[in-house]
């Protein structure tokens, strides 16, 4: 067998088919039934997927309510909560202001109210209040605001509190009113 004998036998494939029509084998024309069907379809499943959206949205607007709901209930009672512990302080005033001023001894209203002060911090404290603002602690512009400054009496104290005018108080890491303090500074006295 000769090379040229080999070579006769393979089949050799057309390069460029004939062009289609529409959707259909070769040379073949889709009918118009067949389009359209194709058309309903896919209307069909873009009113299906609308609806879809449609449902999602509504089901999503919903929870967003829900949960507003909820926030605000948990809210609520936390509050209710917090003044439920309060109340005990605010009984204890009451019965301070019912007091016959004829009868009542000015120290022993004053120690009332001193139990009432400690009744109020301790409850406070248990939710998370913490007071700032102590004599000889260093300043801290973050957390004190310096209403003055008063001259050191050594150089160790230059920058600490020296005196507290009004405390002030953070609720967690949140500071909810800087402590009003005056501050001291040392002064070098001047070489001239």
């Amino acid at each position: 067998m000769s090379v040229r004998d080999e070579t006769s036998e393979i089949p050799i494939e057309d390069p460029e088919p004939e062009a289609s029509d529409d959707t259909g084998q070769l040379g073949e024309e889709m009918p118009v039934e067949e389009g359209a069907v194709a058309t309903e379809d896919l209307e069909q499943e873009l009113d299906a997927l609308q609806d879809r959206f449609l449902r999602l949205q509504a089901e999503f607007d919903n929870y967003r309510k829900r949960e507003a709901r909820e926030r605000s209930a948990a809210w609520a009672r936390a509050k209710a909560d917090l003044v439920q512990k309060l109340l005990g302080a605010l009984d204890d005033l009451q019965r301070v202001t019912h007091l016959d001023p004829g009868k009542s001894a000015p120290a022993a209203v004053i120690n009332g109210v001193t139990l009432v002060e400690r009744k109020l911090t301790d409850a406070l404290g248990r939710e998370g209040l913490t007071r700032i603002g102590e004599i000889g602690e260093p300043f801290d512009p973050h957390r004190h605001e310096a209403i003055s400054i008063l001259p050191a009496p050594t150089p160790d104290l230059d920058g600490t509190v020296a005196a507290v005018a009004i405390p002030g108080y953070e609720f967690g890491n949140q500071l909810l009113r800087p402590a009003q303090v005056q501050v001291y500074e040392h002064k070098t006295a001047d070489p001239s």
